[in-house]
């Protein structure tokens, strides 16, 4: 079984658009025979992937930092749960132990893990699959931030090739399916 790591949202303010494709989102990788990697939490995107992956009784795995207790923020039914002292700890822990990752739309934390795994995959740290799932448009203008990047020569257009954008959860599937490993490495052969 694949185990797809999910990155996204833990606000509860959003369009509710986003909750319904990720609930689906959750739904259809289980239908697919994944398991889904997660922050563990009850709200936004994360709480939706979850809902949907146990509406198909699916697999789950929560990884969170232990503070997350405290602050009740965990759902009641997240599966097979680690708890971590640190964030960094996590996010590690969850890169170690997904074999692709679908990024949803998110705030602060979301992009950090974005930006860590396409660092890690642009430094030959790891050459598994990054899927940009751009619900309603979210990440057109962080799309256009980075191609201002490659214009002003502050990264390379080689790292447009270390992840893939789907408008729809279908599109994401075939780009997992059809996933084609790309050998660079910023600081290595290519």
């Amino acid at each position: 079984m694949r185990q797809i790591c999910v990155f996204g949202s833990s606000s509860e303010a959003i369009d509710p658009a986003y909750l319904s494709v990720a609930e689906e989102l959750g739904g259809f990788l289980t239908a697919h025979d994944c398991g889904v990697v997660y922050g563990a939490g009850c709200y936004g995107i994360m709480g939706a992937v979850a809902r949907g992956v146990r509406a198909k009784g699916g697999a789950l795995l929560g990884i969170s930092p232990d503070f997350f207790v405290d602050l009740n923020v965990l759902t009641d039914d997240y599966g097979e749960l680690i708890l971590t002292p640190t964030m960094r700890e996590r996010k590690a822990l969850m890169e170690e132990k997904a074999d692709a990752f679908i990024i949803c739309a998110g705030g602060i934390g979301t992009l950090e893990e974005f930006f860590e795994v396409i660092t890690l995959k642009q430094l030959g740290r790891h050459s598994k699959p990054i899927i940009i799932l751009n619900t309603l448009g979210f990440y057109d203008p962080m799309l256009d931030m980075m191609e201002q990047s490659v214009a002003q020569h502050f990264m390379s257009e080689k790292v447009h090739r270390l992840y893939t954008v789907a408008s729809s959860i279908e599109e994401a599937w075939e780009q997992l399916e059809n996933y084609q490993p790309f050998g660079y490495n910023k600081y290595g052969a290519n």
